[in-house]
């Protein structure tokens, strides 16, 4: 198994920088070996993929969770910017080694409401969970503006709040669930609404990497969801589609039509390496609901389900590559 260790707490600044830049070259010529047409950088310079947003405000109090160790944000001070152009700085690295389209990544406010508000010690700055929220949005709102800067063709909102209500147990948690998942479609919307000349995705994680941590898994297909779905002012929606209960594929007649699907077809479960035919069924699951122009084929999940993960390069290139083949097989009509 290769491995690359890219973060050490315990090197110079100057030093980490230099690894991590050899971690990305690193990982980007991967996907231009696999084939991909739409690179990122891995979020390999993010110790944690929400925790980020403690790099672009004042506000946070970081540490590790007790409970096992990884790293835990919460908000304990009303924000204020500190550091904007923090995501945007990852991708003008990325845009300077790669002439293939770019995806940036950002967590969606909502679920940082749900990860980082703590009932006693988030109170004294925000009395709610939603008030937080709220002062999230214009942040990661300023870090879109500067990320399309840097030449982003997409840029995706990550949002695995919003599919917990696609769960029937989930929603009896709320008073009122259609109300609690209204406000998190309306808190993407005001990062992304007004903001033309780039594709806005949001990736409806439906936490495919909860199988690999041993985490609580949510059940229930997207029909629960549809018409927050139906608000979203995106241009692409990303779903997984390999992990069990995920749904039918018939969601997708219900979708507004100007949507482009990007399909979670390739599992992320350590071990599992799915086929190129096996991604190919479940590409043609989708064509028959779906016009082969509206879809993208793309993992389910990030292949690190947690900031300890470890992960087989090796065995995530043959996915990639898997999946590059499959989309051939599918753009030729050979499959």
């Amino acid at each position: 198994m290769r491995e690359i260790v890219a973060r050490d707490d315990f090197v110079s600044d100057p030093e980490l920088s230099a690894r991590m830049d050899a971690a990305v070259r690193y990982v980007v010529a991967m996907q231009e070996h696999a084939g991909l047409d739409v690179l990122t950088d891995g979020e390999w310079r993010r110790k944690s993929y929400i925790g980020v947003i403690a790099e672009l405000a004042h506000g946070f109090q970081v540490g590790t969770n007790p409970a096992d160790g990884r790293p835990w944000t919460i908000v304990v001070d009303k924000l204020s910017p500190k550091h904007p152009g923090f995501i945007a700085q990852e991708i003008r690295f990325l845009s300077s080694i790669t002439t293939r389209r770019i995806k940036a990544t950002l967590p969606s406010p909502a679920l940082l409401g749900e990860r980082m508000w703590d009932p006693e010690k988030s109170r004294g700055a925000y009395p709610t969970r939603e008030s937080f929220v709220r002062d999230c949005a214009p942040i990661l709102r300023r870090e879109v503006e500067l990320i399309k800067k840097e030449g982003a063709y997409i840029i995706q909102i990550d949002d695995p709040h919003l599919c917990l209500f696609v769960d029937p147990e989930v929603r009896k948690k709320y008073d009122d669930p259609t109300a609690a998942s209204d406000f998190a479609v309306e808190m993407i919307n005001a990062v992304v609404e007004g903001i033309a000349g780039v594709k806005f995705a949001v990736h409806l994680c439906r936490r495919a990497g909860a199988r690999v941590r041993g985490e609580e898994r949510h059940a229930g297909g997207y029909d629960a969801i549809l018409p927050q779905l139906n608000k979203l002012r995106v241009h692409h929606l990303t779903m997984e589609f390999t992990a069990p209960g995920a749904g039918d594929a018939a969601v997708f007649a219900h979708l507004r039509e100007d949507f482009e699907i990007g399909l979670g077809c390739v599992s992320v479960h350590p071990g599992e390496i799915d086929s190129p035919e096996a991604i190919v069924a479940r590409v043609r699951q989708a064509l028959a609901y779906l016009d082969p122009a509206r879809i993208t084929l793309n993992p389910d999940c990030g292949f690190a389900p947690g900031s300890a993960a470890r992960v087989d390069i090796d065995e995530v290139f043959q996915k990639l590559c898997n999946q590059a083949e499959a989309a051939r097989r599918l753009r030729a009509g050979d499959a």
